[in-house]
């Protein structure tokens, strides 16, 4: 998922620790919620919530649907705005590769979000479901439950599945750290290699 370069959704910057819009960032959405909901309920029904992400995002219309079935928990047929801004702070986290990081700090919403029949536990099907709102590959599922299925009964309950928000986290902090080292030695070694040319060509003169 992507969003479209230059919506405004492009414009909003998602805190990198807490995933949470600043309060001048809020007020613009609510304003941009406003504009959206051009019927005055202080909602969004199914077509304007399909014309709002056809519009900023590549998502395909069968995720669309997924998505607001997902966050129209109520069964309304509407979201409010606090679905709105959740909605928007995931787009967000993925723009910014912060899902990890999402997960781990609004794990107990997430988890509220994926369980859509209220069992208080969610399996595979759930995961699958949503996992290109995170990015979520089918191998880390796979792992996901091989490691974190504490219980044996192929569903995970909110303290696994905080479990596993906590190992994400670590896991994606370390790849970036691991990146950025990388990427330091990379310059490093072009510095020597461009200080060494500099030095061959005054030799040679």
């Amino acid at each position: 998922m992507r969003l479209q370069q230059g919506s405004f959704l492009w414009y909003l910057y998602l805190d990198k620790i807490y995933c949470l819009l600043s309060v001048r960032n809020v007020r613009a959405l609510v304003e941009y919620f406003h504009m959206l909901d051009v019927h005055r309920r202080n909602s969004l029904n199914d077509v304007l919530f399909y014309h709002f992400l056809h519009h900023v995002t590549d998502l395909k219309k069968t995720q669309i649907t997924v998505v607001f079935d997902m966050l129209d928990w109520s069964t309304l047929g509407e979201i409010s705005f606090d679905q709105f801004y959740m909605l928007v702070c995931i787009l967000l986290a993925q723009e910014s590769h912060l899902e990890e990081q999402f997960m781990y700090r609004h794990s107990r919403p997430i988890f509220g979000l994926f369980d859509l029949n209220g069992d208080l536990k969610l399996g595979a099907k759930h995961f699958h479901m949503f996992r290109f709102l995170f990015n979520i590959q089918k191998q880390q599922l796979r792992e996901l439950f091989h490691d974190f299925d504490i219980s044996g009964d192929r569903h995970l309950n909110y303290n696994e599945f905080k479990l596993y928000t906590i190992f994400s986290v670590d896991k994606a902090q370390e790849r970036q750290k691991a990146e950025k080292e990388k990427s330091l030695l990379k310059k490093k070694m072009s510095q020597q290699v461009d200080a060494s040319q500099e030095s061959l060509g005054k030799n040679g003169t």
